[in-house]
């Protein structure tokens, strides 16, 4: 995907919440990466799917809360979930969707009031965006800010628990972090469990299955010194490979990288 422009911070300084102005840009067509947009806000995964299917992806996450914590959830047919932003709607407010069909992604949008059925339901989950500001208040670095890229994501050997046609690999997120600073990130992040919380891996990515780490399923690679070790984190990108793996019919999600930027605030998830 590589790359995208960051979205300026001036246009934040409106007097309007941070979350709500770049919703507005993104809504507007503007494409950027959502990482270290709004300091402070929450962002989320999306999964669009039809009511038939949602009971069992609904479990799906109740199974697998490390890579799919649910923060926000709609009702039948609805585009809008007011405790998440009271003006957000969830098909225009990120930069860009994937739309699914049999497993297949068929179609990356701005937006998705073509695609929009009165019988869908969706889902937020929770983002490592959320936990990259209490990192970087402790001047861990975030490697894929620092690049101006999308953060490295790969699909791993580890399996989910399976639900219904949902079955699948685990999705992981990778920071660069030196020993001391990977101890420390684990200690900060383990605060966040709504948003995938502790790493789930660290180092030895050939273990969980990755065989190239300079090459990520997602996202884009980034530079990794030689005193760093790789720190894996569960991601929110899982359900789309599980997606593709269970060829589901039809869904809807955001692309990686980019977000939905909701009106809660990170520190209403810490857990002291």
């Amino acid at each position: 995907m590589g790359n995208p422009a960051k979205l300026d911070r001036d246009e934040a300084d409106t007097g309007d919440l941070p979350s709500a102005v770049a919703r507005r840009a993104y809504r507007a067509g503007k494409y950027a990466s959502t990482a270290g947009v709004a300091p402070g806000y929450v962002q989320g995964n999306l999964v669009i799917l039809p009511e038939a299917q949602a009971s069992a992806f609904h479990r799906f996450c109740q199974l697998n809360p490390k890579p799919c914590p649910i923060i926000g959830m709609s009702d039948v047919g609805d585009p809008h979930i007011p405790a998440l932003g009271l003006d957000l709607d969830i098909r225009t407010d990120i930069p860009q969707y994937v739309v699914w069909k049999d497993g297949e992604a068929i179609d990356r949008p701005a937006e998705v009031n073509k695609y929009w059925r009165d019988d869908l339901v969706s889902f937020v989950i929770g983002c490592s965006y959320s936990f990259e500001e209490p990192m970087m208040a402790e001047d861990l670095p975030i490697r894929h800010i620092e690049q101006d890229v999308l953060v490295p994501m790969y699909r791993t050997n580890i399996a989910c628990k399976s639900a219904g046609p949902f079955a699948g690999p685990m999705v992981v997120s990778m920071r660069p972090l030196k020993p001391a600073d990977a101890i420390r990130a684990v200690q900060i992040t383990s605060r966040f469990p709504s948003v995938h919380g502790a790493p789930v891996h660290l180092g030895l990515p050939g273990s969980i299955g990755i065989k190239d780490i300079s090459k990520p399923d997602y996202g884009d690679a980034v530079a990794i010194n030689d005193d760093e070790i790789p720190v894996f984190w569960a991601c929110g990108v899982t359900p789309q490979a599980v997606i593709a793996a269970a060829k589901v019919p039809f869904a809807i999600t955001h692309a990686p990288g980019v977000m939905l930027i909701t009106d809660l605030k990170n520190k209403q998830l810490a857990v002291l």
